[in-house]
C-alpha cells in the first residue's frame, strides 16, 4: 500500500462509503477503535475483510491522481517481464506492463516511493509510467516469473552458429557458468516449478522447439533459433554421461538437479530425427507426488477390491494402461499400504521413479546382464514377501511372475492394455497356462488420467447431449430418487450424487489463467477393478475374450474407467471433455 497521510486515508475512506462500497457502520466502528488503538484505520478494515485492497488500490489512485490498473486474469509477455529482472520486482512489489513513447510502464504497490522507482528507472535505463495496483495483483503477477526466460534468450545472444560448433567439438568450453548451461538451468527450473513431468526439445528446419507436458497435456513454452540446439544437445549428454559426438543411435541417459532445495531425478531419451536429435526429459519428483490411493482418485467399489486383493499373503495385483497414465505411482500407493517391518518387500524396476525408505529396489540394467526375468530370479532367492516388478515385457517375466505368486507371494506389477480385461487375454498371448492364470490372479486394474479442476471454478447445466451421454454411460448406477442418494453415493465413493435425471445435471469446469490453463491443475485417476473370482475364473480356463469378461465383471458390480469419469465429473473433480478426452474409446 502506499504510504499515506491520515489526510489521505480519510479521504480515501469517505470516498469508499460515498460509492456505497462498504457498510457505513461497520466501517465507522472499526475506524474509531483503530484510532483508540492507535492503529492505521484502512489497514483494520482491509485485516477485517470489510474493505480489499484492490478497493483501497484504486480510491487511493484517484485521490493521488495517478492512473490504476486491474491486474486480475491479465498475462504478460515474457519479453516483457524480462525488462525488469526477477529480484528488483520482487524487492519492490512492481512489475513491468509494456512500453508506449518510449517508456516503460511500471504497475507498482508504493507509487510515492520516488526512491523505488529512481532504482528501477536507472536499472533498466529508461524513464518509466508508473501505475498503481493493489499488492494482490501485483504478487499473482510475479508468479508470472517463473516463465522468466531471459537467462535463455542470453544465451541466443552470446552462441553464434561458430560458437555452438566449437563448443560441441571441445567439452572443455561447456562448463557451469556458460550461457547455455545457465539456458538449461532456466528450463529445467521453469518445469520444476510448474510441475511439468516431461520436457520435449524438438529440432525443425529452421528452429528449435521447447515443450513441456504438463497435467498430461503439451505445451509449447518457447521457440529458440537453430544455432542454439548443438550446444543445448551437447550440456545434457555431458550432464547425462553420454557420448557427444554420437548422433546416428539413441542414447539414454539421467542425472539430477536441485531446484528450490528439491533434488529431481531427469530421465533422458535422446533420439535422431529429420532435423537434428530430439531430448524428450521425464522429470521424477517424488515431493509432489500423492502416495494415497485414495488421494489420487480411487474410490468405492474399485477401492474396496483392491484393499481385499492386498490383504491375500499371495498372488498378483496387476495395473494396465498407456504410458504416462499412473501406473507405477499406483504400485508404490498400493505397496505404502502394506508396508511394515514384518515383510520383505523387494522391487525391480526400470527406472527407479520414487525411492521409499524400507523397501529394496532393484534398478534393471540390461548392459550388465540384469533384465527383468534375471532380476526376478536373484529376487526370489532373497526370501522376499512382496515382489514388485515394474513391467511384465516378455513371456519370460511373465512366466517367473507367476511362478513367485503360486510359491507364496505377494506379486505387482503392470503391463501395457487398454482395460483391466484386456490384461487375462495378454498374458494368455505370453504363453501362461489358463488354470495357472485363474488361480494366481487376485484383481486386475485398468486406469487412465484426467486433469482436476481448479479450486476456481463455475456451475452451468449440462446440455442436451451431454445429458443423453450422462444417462446411457451412468444411468443404471446414478441415485433412483432422493431416498437412496446417500446409501448409493458411499457405495460408488462419490458424496452427493445427483438423482438420475432426463432433463439436466449441473456440471463444473474451470477458471482460465495463467497458472490454471484451461481451468486445470492436477490429476485423478479413472480406474476399473475386476476382482478374479470362480465366474472370472472359468472364462480365464475358457480362453474368453476381454469383451466377454468385462461383460461379466460389469454384471457383478464392475464401474468401467468411463463411468468412473463420468462419476467425477458430476462430482465436481473433472469435465466431460477430459474424460471424452481421455476415455472415449472404452466402454
Amino acid at each position: 500500500m502506499a504510504t499515506l497521510t491520515k489526510e489521505a486515508e480519510e479521504r480515501i475512506i469517505n470516498l469508499l462509503l460515498t460509492e456505497g462500497l462498504a457498510d457505513q457502520n461497520l466501517v465507522l466502528a472499526i475506524k474509531q477503535k483503530a484510532e483508540n488503538e492507535n492503529k492505521p484505520a484502512l489497514a483494520e478494515l482491509i485485516d477485517k475483510k470489510i474493505i480489499s485492497d484492490d478497493m483501497v488500490a484504486r480510491a487511493t489512485a484517484a485521490i493521488i491522481g495517478v492512473p490504476y490498473v486491474e491486474l486480475k486474469n491479465i498475462t504478460i509477455d515474457q519479453d516483457v517481464l524480462s525488462r525488469v529482472p526477477a529480484e528488483a520486482s520482487t524487492r519492490v512489489l512492481a512489475v513491468p506492463l509494456g512500453e508506449k513513447d518510449g517508456m516503460l510502464n511500471i504497475a507498482m504497490v508504493d507509487v510515492t516511493n520516488v526512491q523505488a522507482t529512481d532504482y528501477l528507472s536507472n536499472l533498466i535505463n529508461q524513464p518509466l509510467r508508473v501505475w498503481m495496483s493493489s499488492e494482490r495483483g501485483i504478487r499473482e503477477m510475479l508468479e508470472q516469473y517463473h516463465g522468466d526466460f531471459s537467462g535463455v534468450k542470453d544465451a541466443v545472444k552470446e552462441t553464434n552458429e561458430e560458437e555452438a560448433e566449437r563448443e560441441q567439438r571441445d567439452v572443455k568450453t561447456i562448463v557451469q557458468d556458460s550461457p547455455i548451461s545457465k539456458a538449461l538451468t532456466t528450463i529445467l527450473s521453469y518445469a520444476a516449478k510448474t510441475k511439468a513431468s516431461d520436457i520435449h526439445i524438438e529440432p525443425l528446419e529452421n528452429s528449435l522447439i521447447i515443450r513441456c507436458r504438463i497435467d498430461g497435456v503439451l505445451r509449447k513454452i518457447m521457440e529458440l533459433p537453430k544455432t542454439v540446439a548443438p550446444a543445448l544437445v551437447s550440456r545434457i549428454k555431458i550432464l547425462s554421461n553420454l557420448k557427444i559426438d554420437e548422433h546416428r543411435v539413441p542414447q539414454d541417459g539421467q542425472f539430477t538437479v536441485l531446484v528450490d532445495d528439491q533434488e529431481i531425478d531427469l530421465r533422458i531419451a535422446i533420439s535422431p530425427v529429420t532435423w537434428g536429435e530430439q531430448v524428450v526429459i521425464r522429470l521424477l519428483d517424488k515431493t509432489g507426488v500423492s502416495m494415497e490411493i485414495e488421494k489420487m482418485g480411487m474410490t468405492g467399489r474399485a477401492l474396496r477390491d483392491v484393499l481385499e486383493g492386498i490383504k491375500k499373503p499371495n498372488g498378483m495385483i496387476l495395473t494396465s494402461g498407456p504410458t504416462g497414465s499412473g501406473k507405477s505411482t499406483t504400485l508404490y500407493a498400493l505397496i505404502q499400504k502394506i508396508k511394515s517391518e514384518e515383510i520383505n518387500i523387494v522391487t525391480l524396476e526400470d527406472p527407479v521413479e520414487y525411492k521409499m525408505d524400507g523397501i529394496n529396489q532393484i534398478q534393471v540394467n540390461v548392459d550388465a546382464g540384469l533384465t527383468f526375468a534375471s532380476g526376478l530370479r536373484s529376487i526370489l532367492r532373497q526370501d522376499p514377501d512382496v515382489v514388485m516388478v515394474g513391467e511384465i515385457r516378455d513371456s519370460e517375466t511373465a512366466g517367473l511372475a507367476v511362478q513367485a505368486a503360486l510359491t507364496g507371494h505377494l506379486v505387482f506389477s503392470t503391463l501395457h492394455t487398454n482395460s483391466a480385461a484386456g490384461i487375462l487375454p495378454r498374458l494368455l498371448d505370453m504363453g501362461i497356462e489358463p488354470f495357472l492364470l485363474a488361480s494366481t490372479l487376485n484383481v486386475v486394474i485398468g486406469q487412465r488420467l484426467v486433469r482436476r479442476i481448479t479450486e476456481k471454478r463455475e456451475m452451468y447445466k449440462s446440455s442436451e447431449i451431454e445429458t443423453k451421454g450422462i444417462n446411457e454411460i451412468v444411468g443404471d448406477l446414478l441415485p433412483k430418487d432422493k431416498e437412496t442418494v446417500a446409501k448409493v453415493s458411499e457405495d460408488l465413493g462419490y458424496q452427493g450424487l445427483p438423482v438420475e435425471n432426463d432433463d439436466h445435471y449441473m456440471l463444473a469446469k474451470g477458471v482460465n489463467s495463467k497458472e490454471t490453463p484451461g481451468g486445470y491443475k492436477g490429476r485423478a485417476g479413472l480406474y476399473e477393478t475386476i476382482t478374479v473370482d470362480e465366474e472370472i475364473q472359468k472364462l480365464i480356463i475358457n480362453h474368453s475374450t476381454a469383451n466377454e469378461i468385462m461383460r461379466l465383471a460389469k454384471e457383478k458390480g464392475t464401474v468401467t474407467m468411463r463411468q468412473d469419469g463420468i462419476l467425477k465429473a458430476l462430482s465436481g473433480i473433472t469435465t466431460i471433455e477430459e474424460v471424452n478426452r481421455v476415455a472415449s474409446d472404452l466402454s
